[in-house]
């Protein structure tokens, strides 16, 4: 499998997905609706699927980064971290993406966005509080490797 076939894959699987919570969704809806004899539970079930889907598609990278409490961050704060991602993104020959950062004690970081246009990194203070400059550098490639397979819309 080369990386083409390996990116295909990630987005069929994406859209295998969200089909399935459609479909498992709308045949609840259609069960309920059938035990109570009420086609307003269709209706919802319906409505509700199809707006879960396009919200998660288009927003779930915002609610990711307001639940984790992420700010985001310029080019004149936190200087490292901008240099290593805006190097890292050259290499990948990626767009640069959007950088914040979450006030956690806790070692972590993630990658997230609809597609590597509309793509974010978020660390944690805690990640670079420990890592010297070379094991951020791996971490930050991992989560280009996300970016770069097509795998963070979920």
């Amino acid at each position: 499998m080369n990386l083409y076939s390996h990116q295909d894959a990630n987005i069929r699987k994406t859209w295998f997905l969200m089909s399935l919570f459609l479909v498992v969704v709308i045949f609840l809806g259609w069960f309920f609706s059938f035990l109570y004899d009420s086609r307003v539970i269709l209706y919802f079930a319906i409505i509700f699927a199809l707006g879960m889907n396009f919200f998660s598609y288009w927003y779930s990278d915002k609610i990711a980064l307001s639940i984790s409490g992420a700010k985001e961050i310029k080019k004149d704060e936190h200087r490292e971290l901008w240099n290593v991602v805006e190097n890292l993104a050259i290499t990948a020959g990626l767009p640069m993406p959007k950088l914040f950062i979450i006030e956690d004690p806790a070692p972590n970081a993630f990658a997230t966005g609809r597609d590597k246009d509309h793509a974010v990194i978020a660390v944690t203070t805690g990640l670079l509080s420990i890592l010297e400059r070379s094991e951020l550098e791996g971490v930050i490639a991992h989560e280009f490797s996300h970016i770069g397979n097509k795998d963070i819309l979920l």
